[in-house]
């Protein structure tokens, strides 16, 4: 189910920072209450192969995204101990030593499951027994989302396990809602920062058109 133009779930989750402390987060209030836009993903595991190229590409873009107002939240279903074990482990080894965003820990899968991004399947339930079996790690995909100042999702998208994700056109997306935002414009095909965009109407298309071809 497609959750744009919906506010993102009212949930407290477990989360780490890069000093290894522990602590409630909740994505919606970051908005909120900061007035900020975020943009979270959520990774399959720690530990694993292409999650710490996408963490470490997240992190240097964190200098041009927070120059954007953007908070950036890392997250899995890993625990907090996971977490504090891979964010002291180094990058020539595999691990994420030098994140200093904050990774939600929803090992319980609250927040994932109510986002329906787990890749568990053919559930299977015991009448007998009452007991539940699924196919699957019951981990996350590569999910991202993108969230304004009031909490609604203005983007989301879901990537396959083996599919890392390009950080750039998450940069675009975010440059091209804030130019809605504030010229109430919209954006045509492959814009970005600098570009022209349109009006809402055929006059504005038109003119759009007229321009870009010449």
């Amino acid at each position: 189910m497609a959750l744009v133009g919906k506010k993102f779930p009212n949930l407290n989750v477990n989360a780490m920072d890069e000093m290894g402390d522990t602590f409630k987060l909740n994505v919606l209030e970051e908005a909120q209450k900061n007035s900020k836009k975020v943009l979270l993903f959520w990774y399959p595991k720690d530990f694993t192969f292409v999650c710490p190229t996408e963490l470490h590409a997240f992190q240097e873009a964190l200098e041009d995204l927070e120059k954007r107002n953007v908070k950036v939240i890392g997250a899995s279903c890993d625990t907090p101990e996971v977490h504090f074990a891979w964010l002291n482990t180094p990058k020539d080894n595999g691990g994420i030593e030098g994140i200093t965003y904050p990774l939600l820990a929803d090992s319980n899968r609250n927040l994932s499951s109510q986002l329906g991004i787990l890749d568990a399947t053919n559930e299977q339930y015991d009448e007998e027994t009452g007991a539940v079996t699924i196919e699957g790690d019951n981990v996350t995909y590569r999910a991202t989302y993108l969230i304004d100042e009031e909490g609604t999702i203005f983007h989301e998208s879901v990537n396959h396990m083996p599919l890392g994700r390009n950080v750039k056109e998450f940069i675009r997306l975010i440059d091209a809602y804030t130019h809605v935002q504030e010229k109430g414009e919209v954006c045509p095909a492959n814009w970005e920062e600098g570009k022209e965009a349109m009006t809402a109407n055929r006059e504005g298309v038109a003119s759009y058109l007229s321009t870009s071809s010449n």
